[in-house]
């Protein structure tokens, strides 16, 4: 087994530590450690527990002209993640034991990350009946989130049997928080650019009033929710008098709602055009607040690959979605870290820590301890790049191509083993 001397690393507290790996094992730190395992130099690099995705958009089966399982992992090793959460929302759905088993078996193929699946709520994602959860749950693949995501489970009924089902093997619904009778032809946020757009408006009311009744059946039941892409101050809200009740509610901010807002689309550009949409400034300052404070558990991607025709075309026309994995991290060190409104230990937190226990994944998110698997990801603070075009997925429909971000991923070890070098995904 390959062991590692990662030497004069900065932890999340600020301390400078050596971090021995050996066997998968972080196995000691220390402030100098003396060994004969490859030394891998971390001075002035920034040592964290590998980042988790909870919402990651891998194609695959179905859709593997946008991104598979292999390609979707290697991008998310370079954007310093150890392991993703894969939505349902493939073709077959991922609603049954037999096809989070595929995906789950394709991610310990591909070897980058740990690929977890996330089931379907409800059969071929219609919203009319449960999903086999149980089945799912018992699998090898251990689902133990739902999500219908790219859809909401708008049925009231239904979202509570389906909080009352889970609640047996403390599972989590991740809802799509999104009205489907307020949104009917929505384009974009509503709001004055709307109107003079000439494009449909997405009222923040659609997420708002979804959140506050789910909160509201996460109540009754006892069961955990997990609200997915909040984009609106109102929903901030929502979730705050959530926790302030004591209901057992998380919630998660896309790294673009942290920074882009609803003036991208005065172009036209289809790169901007994403579900929930980009909305108001005020919006993104609430976003980042609602993170800061806690309100907000974490970041997650909301990964959505497309590939150049269906971004290539007319506004209504185009799919929404933006890929998100390689740029997470410097988003939000750019939007949070940077601003002074966090810090690293709870930029851990936000990107490691908190996805992993919500998905309940043993292996992740266990920070930089002896004992701990040795999932590192180590992040260079001081970079400044313009993002480009080079990237490990199928897909570019990149937000952020010409913006300048910073901190970039160096280095990442995956149960011990060396999936990115000098920011370079390796082959194996």
């Amino acid at each position: 087994m390959n062991e590692f001397l990662i030497k004069g690393a900065t932890l999340s507290n600020g301390s400078k530590k050596d971090i021995l790996v050996s066997d998968g094992l972080i196995t000691k730190v220390a402030e100098s450690i003396e060994s004969k395992a490859q030394v891998i130099e971390a001075k002035g690099l920034i040592a964290l527990s590998g980042f988790v995705d909870l919402h990651t958009h891998l194609r695959q089966p179905g859709f593997e002209q946008s991104e598979t399982v292999l390609t979707g992992s290697r991008a998310a090793a370079k954007g310093g993640y150890t392991a993703v959460n894969a939505m349902a929302n493939t073709m077959p759905v991922a609603d049954s034991a037999a096809v989070v088993e595929q995906v789950y078996r394709l991610g310990v193929e591909a070897g980058y990350v740990e690929v977890k699946p996330i089931g379907a709520v409800s059969l071929a994602l219609r919203g009319e009946n449960l999903a086999e959860l149980a089945s799912m749950n018992r699998s090898i693949a251990n689902v133990t989130v739902f999500s219908d995501d790219g859809n909401c489970v708008s049925d009231p009924l239904l979202m509570r049997r389906a909080l009352e089902y889970v609640k047996s093997f403390d599972g989590v619904i991740a809802q799509h928080a999104q009205e489907p009778r307020l949104t009917v032809g929505a384009q974009m946020n509503e709001g004055a650019t709307a109107t003079k757009l000439g494009l449909a408006g997405w009222p923040s009311v659609a997420e708002s009033s979804i959140v506050a009744r789910d909160a509201l059946l996460a109540e009754v039941t006892g069961s955990k929710l997990h609200v997915c892409h909040v984009s609106t101050k109102e929903t901030v809200d929502v979730v705050r008098w959530a926790k302030s009740r004591g209901i057992n509610i998380t919630a998660e901010v896309t790294p673009h709602h942290l920074l882009l807002t609803e003036d991208m689309v005065n172009d036209y550009n289809t790169v901007y055009k994403v579900n929930p949409p980009l909305r108001t400034k005020e919006d993104v300052l609430a976003l980042r607040e609602a993170l800061a404070d806690g309100t907000i558990d974490i970041v997650a991607t909301d990964h959505a690959p497309h590939p150049k025709q269906s971004k290539d075309c007319d506004w209504a026309s185009a799919a929404n979605g933006m890929v998100g994995l390689e740029t997470a991290a410097s988003v939000v060190i750019e939007t949070m870290v940077k601003t002074g409104l966090i810090d690293w230990t709870r930029f851990e937190q936000v990107m490691s820590i908190q996805p992993a226990l919500i998905a309940q994944m043993p292996n992740q998110g266990r920070g930089i301890s002896e004992g701990a698997p040795a999932n590192i990801t180590l992040i260079d603070p001081s970079v400044e790049r313009l993002v480009n075009e080079d990237t490990e997925s199928l897909s570019a429909n990149n937000p952020y191509l010409g913006i300048k971000l910073t901190g970039l991923v160096q280095h990442v070890l995956f149960t011990g083993k060396l999936t990115v070098l000098d920011n370079k995904v390796q082959e194996f």
